[in-house]
């Protein structure tokens, strides 16, 4: 009885150990070939395990080596060992012989089986490996029927790799994405953690499973395929690649990948288009695909190329040689896609309005190209990087050219219609707000235009046309000093005014030509200080023209109230021989009656003149002000008894000199005065 509560207890807590192990296949059989020793009374014990329900090739595979382990093995040569168990193994997954082979996937089995499999592999790539160093013709057959095994094992590996690709891979979510790259969001575990989140509230709404999806890892790569997946995937790829079937695998991996990136790219609204048909587009429409263009390229390159370029790291990482053909394969005709969107914006017709836009791109692909060079590197994608480089460079041209035909375009501007009230030019606000904008891109302007000092006469050539003069003194005996884009904008600003010279021509009244001067050079002026402008241009130039802009004015008073004020003049007023006054009352009356009718008319034109800027306006008024006023208080000091001791004064000194400053407000305002309602209040007072 003892003997027996011994062994019942023994059997108990057999029984406790094998449940407290689990139920897996292989760690059952080894804990019951270890009990089995003991006894066989604990034969019984497979009737407490659970049974793992296989079917298919797993089922086969199963059940083969339960056969194997019953039956005694006779002692052989260790090569023939190998050859024959990897043959067992290769043959009950030959999609060629066996259904079941062709409905089950070894890596949907068990671990174990994958982890059988491949040491499979390994053994008869290690039997083939002896073979060919032995170089014995006796083993001749032998090595023929290794060779059809690897061939099998081959069609086997690469079957699991394509589907595991197939199943695996998934296109990019543009929309997080941009967001993650341009629109903020920099924390990457935040972003992580929301994508997921969609994801699954998606799948939960539609009854589908989770699929795995990319997620953002550090430096903006993503991966592109879940770990344990790219692990498989380096498994297989380096056991295809040891047997001489990289060429294979790459092409499995291309098939695959390639479709997957371009789809992506596809969601972030790149285009399959010709420069041909870039080149037809209307500029309008090109700006908008310039913006996605550049959008596009900072995500591909940062996000989309780069997490590519790791992901094949990953799966081959064993064979460099490898892993740079198969990233040539799937991404190079991508990146030379978008490449050659901005070969046609480079070589397209260079109209002034395209300069910005030219120049964000040329900034975009400059900032990119330590990236594509460090991302497409080997001699498989020589190609990308020659040609990104090469058409940064013709971006930089294609910059330069259409600066150039800025200036063309300005020497272009013949219209003859005079701006009304010799207001501020559409032309002289058109160049200085571009230029103004343009210093946005400063950094890049110098490097386009290059930071070394060049002498004006030199760098403009023998077109100068006077490019000296509006330089300052200090710039004159240091003209060597300047830097190209320095010289190019004060030559910008020449032509302008150039042209601005001619256009003030058209109008037939002279004092009108200078206030339009007066007014267009002050424009370009205030736009000049009040930006960055004024750091590459210099103090001198501002206040060569800020003293261009006085003379204006002075030039402008003087011929618009000279006339004016020549009335008030004592010349020819004193009568000759008159000893009782010595003023004759006739000459008096005509001056007044002149002053009045001279007043008027300036008023009622120049009412209708405009001086856009209210501080030079104010400070052009009281200039004439100040003239205008003293020289009448005076005269009127002088005269005014005269007249009013004789008939109707009034009709003389129709003004009193408040009302004179008052009229002077009315100036350069746009509109018509109101002389003829101020002057029936100026009577009747």
């Amino acid at each position: 009885m003892a003997a027996f509560d011994g062994e019942e207890r023994v059997l108990a807590t057999a029984h406790h150990i094998v449940r407290s192990l689990g139920t897996t296949e292989t760690m059952t059989d080894d804990m019951l070939k270890i009990l089995s020793k003991f006894d066989d009374r604990f034969s019984s014990m497979n009737e407490v395990l659970p049974k793992k329900q296989e079917s298919g090739a797993c089922a086969e595979s199963s059940q083969e080596k339960e056969a194997a382990t019953s039956e005694k093995q006779p002692v052989v040569e260790t090569n023939e060992v190998d050859l024959e168990a990897v043959e067992k193994v290769v043959m009950q997954w030959d999609m060629a012989s066996s259904e079941a082979a062709r409905a089950c996937l070894i890596w949907e089995c068990s671990r174990d089986e994958v982890a059988s499999y491949l040491q499979a592999v390994d053994e008869l790539q290690s039997v083939l490996e002896s073979l060919n160093v032995s170089q014995s013709n006796s083993n001749s057959d032998r090595q023929d029927h290794a060779q059809s095994l690897q061939q099998v094992a081959m069609q086997r590996l690469e079957e699991e790799f394509r589907h595991m690709l197939v199943n695996h891979s998934e296109s990019v979510d543009p929309e997080w994405l941009m967001e993650t790259l341009l629109g903020g969001g920099s924390n990457n575990s935040n972003v992580e953690e929301a994508t997921e989140a969609d994801v699954h509230s998606s799948g939960e709404e539609e009854g589908e499973e989770d699929v795995p999806v990319a997620r953002p890892v550090a430096d903006l790569q993503l991966d592109l395929l879940p770990p344990e997946i790219v692990s498989d995937l380096s498994d297989i790829a380096r056991r295809m690649i040891q047997a001489g079937y990289a060429r294979d695998c790459c092409q499995v991996y291309t098939t695959v990948r390639k479709p997957v990136l371009e789809e992506s790219l596809g969601r972030l609204g790149v285009e399959k288009l010709t420069i041909d048909e870039v080149q037809k587009m209307p500029w309008d429409t090109l700006e908008g695909r310039i913006k996605k263009w550049i959008q596009a390229m900072k995500v591909s390159v940062k996000v989309l190329f780069a997490s590519e370029g790791r992901l094949c790291d990953q799966v081959f990482a064993e064979s460099v040689a490898t892993r740079e053909t198969c990233f040539s394969d799937v991404a190079q005709s991508s990146i030379m896609q978008l490449l050659s969107f901005s070969e046609a914006i480079a070589i397209s017709r260079r109209t002034p309005e395209k300069l910005f836009k030219i120049l964000d791109m040329y900034e975009t692909l400059r900032d990119l190209i330590p990236e594509i060079e460090a991302i497409f590197t080997g001699e498989g994608c020589t190609k990308v990087r020659s040609e990104a480089a090469g058409i940064l460079m013709r971006l930089g041209e294609a910059a330069r050219g259409t600066f150039a035909e800025f200036e063309n375009a300005i020497h272009r501007d013949t219209s003859r219609t005079p701006v009304p009230g010799g207001a501020v030019h559409p032309l002289t606000r058109y160049v200085m707000n571009y230029i103004r904008f343009l210093f946005d891109y400063t950094e890049t302007l110098k490097q386009l235009f290059g930071d070394k000092k060049k002498e004006v006469p030199k760098l403009l050539g023998e077109e100068t046309n006077g490019v000296a003069d509006f330089l300052g003194d200090d710039d004159k005996a240091k003209n060597n000093e300047k830097s190209p884009l320095a010289v190019q904008t004060i030559w910008i600003t020449h032509v302008l005014e150039s042209n601005l010279d001619g256009k003030s021509k058209l109008y037939k009244d002279l004092s009108l030509t200078y206030l339009f001067l007066m007014n267009n050079v002050h424009y370009i002026v205030q736009k000049v200080k009040n930006s960055e402008v004024r750091g590459l241009l210099g103090d001198d130039w501002v206040r060569k023209h800020n003293s261009m802009v006085r003379q204006h004015a002075t030039s402008y008073q003087r011929a618009a109230w000279g006339k004016v004020l020549s009335c008030l003049r004592d010349e020819g007023i004193h009568a000759t021989g008159s000893a009782a006054s010595g003023v004759s009352r006739v000459v008096l009356k005509d001056r007044f009656k002149s002053f009045n009718a001279a007043f008027e008319d300036v008023h009622k034109v120049q009412s209708s003149w405009i001086i856009p800027d209210p501080q030079l306006r104010d400070e052009l008024r009281i200039s004439i002000a100040d003239k205008l006023l003293s020289a009448y208080r005076s005269f009127l000091g002088r005269y005014r008894t005269y007249l009013e001791t004789g008939k109707h004064p009034e009709k003389y000194i129709k003004f009193g000199a408040e009302d004179l400053e008052k009229y002077l407000n009315d100036l350069f305002e746009g509109s018509s005065g109101s002389m003829t309602l101020r002057r029936k209040s100026f009577s009747s007072s």
